[in-house]
């Protein structure tokens, strides 16, 4: 019966890892979009491209509206080398389709996680167990285990940034056409590898903050509830 009662609170904790993992992908792409402006900027985009910062803006504003389901197809004329012509081909399309799939699909399953952790918070209040004490644990344990993962893939990040891009699209894709030819593709000259590095340290900033905001949040309240503990009993003397 110890075991069972651990399980909400475990269910709880991958639960809000899910959340806040999810949540920091649609912080870093939807909440600035001066970020993408900067990272043009940085990687000298708009010269490979022959566009201005403004029509660059508006096809990156297009392509992130379709991406969460706000347009139908990914179809954007713009001016780009000079001339008026659609920014995307049908390699782009089929690929950004598929990416459109993982990013709504994430969105679903953040939806799942937050139904999974208000059900496993009512059933430790239904077990009348000390919900803050389980709940703070198995989030302790969780983000452990979490760490040793996070600090493996920083330093293989660190090392081939490369690979594991590679090896992230072999995993979610099961064709090749997210290999894309800069000479060919205008979305590839867009969005460089070195732009996505800067968002994998952008998304992994936005979750580490979230983990210890939550760890944070749990010692505060376990603090409050000590002290009060300690003033009622206090009271009663």
């Amino acid at each position: 019966m110890k075991k069972v009662r651990w399980l909400p609170g475990f269910v709880f904790a991958v639960s809000l890892l899910v959340i806040l993992l999810i949540s920091s992908f649609e912080i870093a792409m939807y909440a600035d979009f001066g970020f993408y402006q900067e990272e043009y900027e940085k990687y000298g985009v708009l010269a490979d491209l022959d566009m201005t910062m403004e029509d660059a803006m508006y096809v990156t504003r297009e392509m992130m509206a379709y991406l969460r389901g706000n347009r139908e197809t990914l179809s954007v004329t713009t001016t780009v080398e000079g001339r008026e012509q659609d920014f995307f081909n049908e390699q782009d399309r089929f690929h950004m389709g598929e990416v459109q799939g993982l990013f709504l699909g994430g969105l679903k399953l953040r939806l799942g996680a937050i139904v999974a952790a208000v059900a496993s918070l009512a059933a430790l209040l239904f077990l009348k167990e000390d919900v803050l004490r389980i709940l703070s644990r198995a989030y302790q344990v969780t983000v452990g285990v979490l760490a040793v993962f996070l600090a493996v893939l920083g330093i293989a990040v660190a090392r081939n940034f490369n690979a594991v891009f590679t090896l992230f699209h072999k995993i979610f894709f099961d064709n090749d056409l997210w290999m894309f030819d800069p000479a060919e593709d205008y979305m590839i000259r867009m969005l460089p590898e070195g732009l996505f590095f800067d968002f994998v340290l952008r998304i992994g900033g936005l979750f580490v903050a979230g983990l210890i905001l939550v760890m944070a949040v749990f010692y505060g309240l376990k603090s409050w509830v000590h002290k009060s503990r300690g003033e009622a009993r206090a009271a009663k003397v």
